[in-house]
């Protein structure tokens, strides 16, 4: 065999072997920024779509997803939920944003403790929404729907009532208000959501017309002295059932 043409193979067969390793590192890197930007991609749309102190969807998101769940005809009616917490600014102006930011996001955990597989979200600030359905055992006629109603707000105004421990040591007890209704079959969001905040408010006005007159101090290890704890959370059901934290 010519020793060159020999030389010759050997060099070709040399390039062939750095080009295929070439090709594969070029590849391995390829893949490795595919999911580099699937990652940031999936990150970005998480950010978007959640709340980012509390993990909770946010307010773009809970309208796409609650219209189109409300809306649809072929389902049991379902709860909707609207909890403000009042007097919230005192909580930060009393023990600092990083106390507040703590009580937002326990409160967010426990709304969602009781939603369950429902939808909730934070609105913003200090407002929450959810959708859910009735309690076990409700059947679908208006006695139903008043039983389920006074059940998810007594069961609401329960968590909420739990004091929240934050910074310094501190045991924060909640004021909120809260209004509960039925979503009917085939609803319009932004209706369900004006009853939801009219009960709401009629839940507001019946704390602050039981509220102290006094204004509270922090100084006994509590924002709220335990007798009056009972008064601080409050829930209208529809447009009859009040119910208070026990």
């Amino acid at each position: 065999m010519d020793p060159l043409a020999a030389v010759i193979g050997a060099g070709l067969v040399v390039v062939a072997a750095l080009t295929a390793i070439w090709q594969a590192r070029r590849a391995r890197t390829a893949q490795e920024e595919l999911r580099r930007v699937e990652g940031e991609l999936s990150a970005e749309q998480h950010a978007a779509r959640h709340d980012h102190l509390t993990g909770l969807p946010n307010r773009r998101w809970f309208y796409g997803a609650g219209a189109a769940l409300v809306g649809t005809t072929d389902r049991r009616p379902l709860i909707a939920v609207l909890v403000d917490l009042d007097d919230f600014k005192r909580i930060n102006d009393t023990f600092g944003h990083r106390a507040g930011d703590e009580v937002l996001v326990t409160v967010a955990r426990r709304l969602a403790g009781v939603v369950g597989v429902g939808l909730v979200a934070r609105l913003g600030g200090d407002e929450f929404v959810a959708l859910l359905d009735p309690p076990p055992g409700c059947p679908d006629r208006p006695a139903g729907n008043r039983d389920g109603l006074a059940e998810t707000a007594g069961r609401i105004t329960e968590v909420l009532s739990a004091q929240v421990p934050v910074t310094g040591g501190w045991n924060v007890a909640v004021r909120a208000s809260i209004g509960v209704v039925v979503a009917a079959p085939g609803s319009d969001l932004d209706e369900v959501l004006d009853r939801a905040d009219a009960a709401m408010y009629r839940a507001k006005a019946a704390r602050l017309a039981s509220a102290p007159s006094r204004h509270d101090s922090p100084d006994s290890g509590g924002w709220f002295a335990a007798d009056e704890q009972r008064r601080q959370v409050r829930a209208v059901a529809g447009d009859a059932v009040t119910w208070s934290a026990r």
